[in-house]
């Protein structure tokens, strides 16, 4: 082989490499771009609304989801579990969303549903979650809670966020209300009165006759990290 016929054939070969890294650029970015599935991401709220009866606990939770990626993702399903006290707590259920965090008479509620934050999104929910049933008493304590999400692309519950509820704030669980979820120290008149309330409806709790059926759902399970991405 000449060296012309050398020159050119390397030259055909640089061009061809080339190609084949600008076309493998295009694919990759276009999938980037376009096609990644991405992670569903939320944040440990500030603050929250709860209120504590004997029958049912009620909690309400101001949470922003962040898609990550450019394609939409599903949100079927949320609920509460605490992966602490698995014996003792059943999960709380998703069981409306409203238009603020502060309770009222005025509000308008909408049952759950299903619904989509789109790629490279946000969305900011007020979440209300409810164990019927006793199911949740709380300690004037904190609580490790993980909210769990089933979302379209994705077999089963997934972890979304694990975060820590300080149910020692709840001063007046009679009463639906806000209240920080700040690491703060409470007054020794607050934590008095968080005690004795909290006293008094375990002890109406353990008054009561045994509670009637609940409405299930698929039992929640931990399969790792969000599980929101592909």
């Amino acid at each position: 082989m000449t060296a012309t016929e050398q020159a050119a054939s390397s030259s055909l070969t640089g061009a061809g490499v080339v190609s084949t890294c600008a076309l493998l650029f295009t694919v990759a970015s276009f999938w980037w771009l376009n096609a990644r599935q991405g992670h569903l991401r939320t944040w440990e709220p500030h603050a929250f609304a709860a209120i504590v009866h004997s029958s049912t606990t009620r909690l309400r939770l101001p949470l922003v989801l962040h898609n990550t990626g450019p394609k939409p993702i599903v949100v079927q399903d949320l609920i509460l579990t605490f992966p602490d006290d698995p014996a003792s707590h059943l999960p709380l259920l998703w069981v409306s969303t409203l238009s603020r965090l502060q309770p009222g008479p005025d509000e308008d509620a909408k049952l759950p549903a299903g619904f989509v934050v789109p790629g490279r999104e946000a969305q900011q929910l007020f979440l209300e979650f409810e164990a019927p049933f006793s199911g949740f008493m709380p300690e004037a304590r904190d609580y490790k809670v993980q909210l769990q999400a089933r979302v379209g692309h994705r077999k089963g519950w997934r972890r979304l966020l694990t975060f820590t509820l300080r149910a020692a704030n709840i001063i007046d669980p009679n009463r639906y209300t806000v209240y920080n979820n700040a690491p703060v120290e409470l007054t020794k008149e607050d934590q008095k009165r968080a005690d004795a309330a909290l006293l008094e409806l375990l002890e109406e709790q353990g008054d009561d006759s045994a509670p009637g059926g609940r409405r299930q759902r698929d039992s929640p399970h931990d399969d790792g990290d969000t599980g929101t991405s592909r």
